[in-house]
């Protein structure tokens, strides 16, 4: 531990410490979130949470006979967003729960970032890789452009927006995404990457900055400067 937290609950602390040394793993990630999760929630568990993913995961596995990852992503959209309804919480976007992994599982409500956190987890449990895109304003995933099949794009990577139910976006829609929620004054500057793939530690440095930014947002003071303290714990790591 680098630091005594002040406002940050210390179990809460510890756990995101502990993970650090992971956090260039899919799972470390996952159990990071989890540990910021613990700042409020008594009952976040990272067994818990894991054993969800799995499950998600196998109900994608047992449907698909075979290593095609076109097959594996079309049921990992059927099994997410149409038999489990995960999607974007449109009318309470800032409530906290919204960036709690084991809330969000269980709501099947949540925001871009952690919609992303768990279609990346649940490909890759099935073999398919998927990233982050630390896109202004709207999270989003990339996929291998081979697991959506042709469609007409050179790119590498599909953009997939799994907080609109999984829709795949043309390289057109993702930077109307940017321009609908952060502005569109960043398009102006052409030395600026709108769709970069995110490190695992900007990804989580995103998710506590969502919080913290909700709490002021909410009054709750505190609150913002535990998030802080989890933030600073983030960034001084190697």
């Amino acid at each position: 531990m680098f630091f005594d937290p002040v406002h940050c609950r210390l179990d809460a602390f510890t756990a995101l410490c502990d993970q650090l040394p992971d956090l260039d793993t899919t799972d470390g990630l996952v159990r990071a979130a989890v540990a910021v999760s613990m700042h409020e929630l008594d009952e976040a568990d990272p067994v818990d949470v894991e054993t969800a993913l799995d499950d998600l995961a196998e109900q994608v596995q047992e449907r698909v006979f075979g290593d095609d990852p076109r097959a594996l992503v079309a049921h990992a959209h059927h099994v997410l967003f149409e038999e489990a309804r995960f999607r974007g919480n449109l009318g309470d976007y800032d409530e906290p729960a919204n960036s709690y992994l084991p809330r969000v599982l269980q709501n099947r409500l949540g925001l871009p970032i952690t919609l992303v956190l768990i279609y990346k987890a649940v490909l890759e449990r099935v073999g398919v890789p998927a990233v982050g895109i630390n896109a202004p304003g709207h999270f989003l995933a990339g996929v291998p452009s081979k697991a959506v099949g042709a469609l007409g794009t050179t790119d590498a990577l599909a953009i997939i927006d799994p907080f609109s139910a999984g829709r795949l976006l043309s390289r057109d829609d993702a930077l109307q995404r940017i321009i609908n929620t952060a502005g569109g004054d960043l398009l102006l500057d052409e030395n600026i990457d709108l769709l970069p793939v995110a490190t695992h530690k900007q990804w989580l440095i995103r998710l506590i900055r969502n919080l913290r930014l909700g709490f002021e947002k909410r009054g709750q003071r505190a609150d913002a400067d535990a998030m802080a303290e989890m933030m600073r714990l983030v960034e001084d790591a190697g």
